[in-house]
């Protein structure tokens, strides 16, 4: 059996690769790109520096920078509304994984029309919107190789997951130097955020050899810089392997899928606005612990990579180090749990099964190594809380 793997058309990693943008859609014959971003990157100067790089190939960039995170239906309507009113034939995404995902719906409703749930799954969307050329800040979701973006439905907070090649940008330029300045929360959220999408595409009931290459050259990136990058984040190798780790294991889930964590992950983000990649490391020890009997030998492998267990060790004794090091790494990077976060205990001990239902409806449950039944899903938010 064959194993589809779909990617960006143009790859460059490494520092300084952001400033590539000017040649790259000179390449693409692109010469009026909008530009999607947040307010934190203008103000930080990335936005200006990306403008510079393009003035200096001759080509001139409108900014669009009102993206906010965990995106939403109104939130992405005016970037649709500026690309059909303009003459855009690209776009460039910089920031985390919320103006990457923003961009990409903007990609595909600016050229094709329509509303965000029309492009939700089991749609799978493979016509092309405008080029996307993608530069994360973050070393996180991976979003720039993924053909993936999860847009939320305010109307009743269900965060909708759009899937296509549609989806995938055209360029990803994969920059370290931009994630310097990160701070230590975001750094520990995002970065636990891609630990969690390469242990996902590793369990995948969608995985395959190429995705497992993938995944688990990223652990062994991530695994050991994790804390590295949350303790000092001036360390540039530290910084550097993290954001090639993000990048693998999003090239790794977006052709093996994620699992029961993101399933679980999206209504807590959607219903109490926790960030994607905190509600994930809230997750990733309770679901881990639930998964475990279903796949010992690829958790076990997980461990290994992550250079908590070593090639002798036992997957039971594997998987025990793999349990330590999850909690471990929770408790140093100061994950909170949902009572510690804020979250109104009677709303979310009395909204579990509402949770439940659209955790199953997003598909990503049934991919785990042990599916779970509706019953399960709310016994492990319990657990959590």
């Amino acid at each position: 059996m064959s194993t589809q793997i779909i990617l960006p058309r143009i790859l460059q990693v490494g520092a300084g690769a952001s400033q590539e943008a000017g040649n790259i859609l000179t390449s693409l014959s692109c010469q009026r790109p909008l530009i999607v971003t947040d307010k934190m990157m203008v103000q930080l100067g990335y936005v200006r520096s990306l403008q510079d790089s393009l003035e200096a190939a001759g080509i001139q960039a409108d900014v669009f920078d009102d993206t906010v995170p965990e995106p939403t239906v109104s939130s992405i309507q005016a970037g649709v509304d500026r690309v059909r009113d303009g003459s855009y034939d690209s776009i460039i995404a910089i920031g985390g994984g919320s103006p990457i995902d923003s961009a990409k719906a903007i990609a595909i409703l600016g050229k094709h029309g329509g509303v965000m749930r029309d492009y939700k799954f089991p749609r799978i969307v493979n016509e092309p919107g405008l080029p996307i050329i993608a530069i994360p800040t973050t070393a996180g979701t991976g979003s720039e190789c993924t053909k993936v973006t999860i847009i939320t439905d305010e109307t009743n907070d269900e965060k909708m997951l759009c899937v296509g090649i549609g989806f995938m940008p055209t360029a990803a330029l994969v920059d370290y130097s931009l994630t310097l300045s990160l701070p230590a929360r975001t750094t520990a959220d995002t970065g636990i955020d891609a630990l969690t999408h390469a242990m996902e595409a590793y369990v995948s009931k969608k995985a395959s050899l190429y995705s497992d290459s993938q995944a688990i050259a990223a652990m062994k990136l991530l695994g050991p810089n994790l804390r590295k990058a949350f303790h000092d984040g001036s360390d540039q190798k530290a910084r550097e392997e993290m954001m090639l780790g993000a990048t693998l294991a999003g090239v790794a889930f977006s052709n093996a899928s994620v699992a029961l964590v993101h399933g679980m992950s999206r209504p807590i983000g959607a219903f109490y606005h926790v960030p994607h990649g905190l509600s994930n490391a809230m997750l990733l020890p309770t679901v881990t612990e639930f998964s475990i009997p279903a796949a010992p030998e690829r958790y076990a492998d997980c461990a290994r990579a992550m250079g908590v267990a070593s090639e002798s060790d036992s997957d039971e004794i594997a998987n025990e180090n793999l349990m330590d090091e999850l909690n471990a790494i929770n408790r140093e990077l100061q994950v909170p749990t949902p009572r510690e976060f804020g979250i109104d205990p009677e709303h979310f001990l009395n909204n579990l099964e509402l949770m439940s239902e659209q955790a199953l409806a997003s598909g990503s449950p049934g991919n785990n190594p042990r599916v779970p039944s509706a019953d399960e899903i709310i016994e492990i938010y319990r657990q959590l809380w």
